[in-house]
């Protein structure tokens, strides 16, 4: 068993919080970093300012293609196609989509997945039904965003009988906007996240989602971490670890056979 005293720092998705957290954790010669990603890291520059620390970096959450930095996250792909089976073994044909922003590498992965069922199911994707949350958003403002974007759906007055969303915060904004339209959830439409962030299973109807495994993430960035100061310490060579973790479907009260 490793002894290691913890330093928790929170950047609030502020790149210059980040980096002056960065500098104060590098000031007290810390032997290394577990960073759990956010939007933050879509920053090409900041992934490059951690590759030069040359100092032993764990990513969680984030599918990062780096030889030098480590990463776990959740396999991105393989939970689109388990959002996408469940919803045509209930039925669904008509599916609509609020992709990521473009600039998320996590929604080209899911779309991938996606596209890969429905090409194996020889199910049509109505390039009507599918919509982009745009790359300037933050995470803060996701619901909003559902809601908006979901209102668009409806405005294009194109059939869907289920809804798939980015994340739990987007498909909550859908949540609001097909209550305001009287749309009535699973009945008329089925609703479905990504994630399993705590106000999931709290809503009104409870949401379907996928969850990210993060106490087996974590413990997986932990034992990478320890690894890779070892070898540090120890002058070796290490190679980056870029390890995948299994999602889970979570089936709540937003999804039903399509009536």
């Amino acid at each position: 068993q490793a002894s290691y005293l913890p330093v928790l720092a929170d950047a609030h998705n502020e790149r210059s919080r980040f980096e002056r957290y960065l500098e104060m954790l590098l000031e007290r010669r810390v032997e290394g970093l577990i960073v759990v990603a956010n939007w933050l890291l879509v920053d090409i520059n900041l992934l490059a300012d951690l590759e030069k620390r040359s100092i032993p970096t764990v990513v969680i959450g984030g599918e990062i293609q780096t030889e030098s930095i480590n990463s776990v996250a959740v396999d991105n792909e393989t939970g689109a196609r388990l959002i996408l089976d469940y919803l045509y073994s209930l039925g669904h044909r008509k599916i609509a989509f609020l992709r990521g922003p473009k600039r998320l590498s996590s929604s080209g992965k899911r779309w991938t997945g996606v596209r890969g069922f429905a090409h194996s199911m020889g199910l049509r994707l109505d390039p009507k039904l599918v919509l982009h949350l745009p790359d300037s958003l933050d995470p803060n403002s996701s619901f909003e965003a559902g809601y908006e974007l979901t209102e668009e759906l409806l405005n294009r007055r194109r059939a869907f009988t289920a809804l798939v969303a980015y994340d739990d915060m987007t498909a909550l904004g859908a949540l609001r906007a097909l209550a305001k339209a009287r749309v009535r959830v699973p009945a008329q439409c089925s609703v479905v996240g990504f994630d399993d962030v705590a106000p999931a299973a709290l809503s009104l109807p409870s949401l379907t989602t996928i969850r990210q495994p993060m106490e087996t993430m974590g413990s997986a960035a932990v034992s990478i971490f320890v690894d890779s100061i070892k070898a540090s310490l120890q002058k070796r060579e290490f190679a980056a670890v870029h390890r995948k973790v299994a999602p889970e479907l979570v089936v709540r009260e937003s999804t039903g056979a399509p009536s």
